[in-house]
């Protein structure tokens, strides 16, 4: 935890000090670093999975030097699994950190695969309702380790659950679990697009907004994206879990 009262002399010589590579920093960074006259520090992302014993943190360190610049390190904070041990890194770009995630615990960025997408006038299952084979046929997809982004989570749910217009949409138990978000990420799950019976295509997107709240407790909402209204708008609409946001895009593709 760091110390409001510690000077920046002091908290830059504790945190090259602790950590395992200060010495692969370059020479003129931290001669530049040594004129440092204040500094600010703040959590970067959290990531955490407790079934896989996976733990880790970024902070970004900002200093302000004496000839008007700045500079920031980046702190990756983590332990290893089957180990409770902390370990700290320190880098001079967030790019070097993803290459040290990378290192450690072989995450390469996966390549995004597209999602199923059915075009106006292409074959379509019996009964016109193309979207439910889809949505029935795509294997479950795999959970990734989350890295989230620690920023107005909690401001992010409020508005996430206000522009919701189903009335089955999360009530105030979940608004206010909600309201101890402090970190939190948006994955989108599905996205296609169906030809109506009528010619015209409505589409549907499916976003995972998973939050991290004060006790460590991960909380997911369910947003569904779609036009199939009667007058083609696009409409929102939020769900606790991901099999009723998925039986809500089931009723919607049949029901206009």
């Amino acid at each position: 935890m760091s110390d409001p009262y510690e000077t920046t002399e002091a908290h830059l010589e504790r945190l090259l000090g602790r950590a395992l590579n200060s010495f692969d920093l370059p020479d003129r960074l931290v001669e530049r670093l040594g004129t440092a006259l204040a500094h600010s520090s703040s959590l970067y992302t959290t990531h955490h999975s407790p079934e896989a014993g996976i733990w880790r943190e970024t902070h970004r360190h900002t200093y302000l030097l004496t000839d008007g610049g700045s500079v920031s390190l980046w702190e990756l904070t983590y332990r290893l699994v089957g180990d409770r041990a902390v370990r700290h890194e320190v880098f001079a770009s967030k790019a070097e950190t993803c290459l040290a995630v990378t290192r450690l615990f072989g995450e390469a960025p996966a390549a995004a695969s597209p999602d199923p997408v059915l075009v106006p006038g292409e074959e379509e299952p019996e009964g016109g309702v193309a979207l439910l084979s889809v949505l029935y046929a795509a294997p479950a997809p795999v959970r990734r380790h989350r890295e989230y982004a620690v920023e107005d989570s909690a401001d992010h749910a409020r508005r996430v659950l206000r522009r919701a217009e189903n009335t089955d949409r999360p009530g105030e138990p979940m608004v206010t679990l909600l309201r101890s978000a402090y970190a939190h990420q948006i994955t989108q799950a599905f996205g296609a697009r169906q030809c109506l019976s009528d010619g015209r295509g409505a589409g549907f997107s499916l976003y995972e907004h998973a939050f991290v709240l004060l006790d460590g407790t991960e909380v997911s909402l369910w947003e569904v994206e779609h036009t199939a209204t009667p007058d083609g708008r696009h409409m929102c609409e939020v769900y606790e879990s991901e099999a009723a946001a998925r039986g809500a895009m089931e009723v919607r593709a049949r029901v206009r």
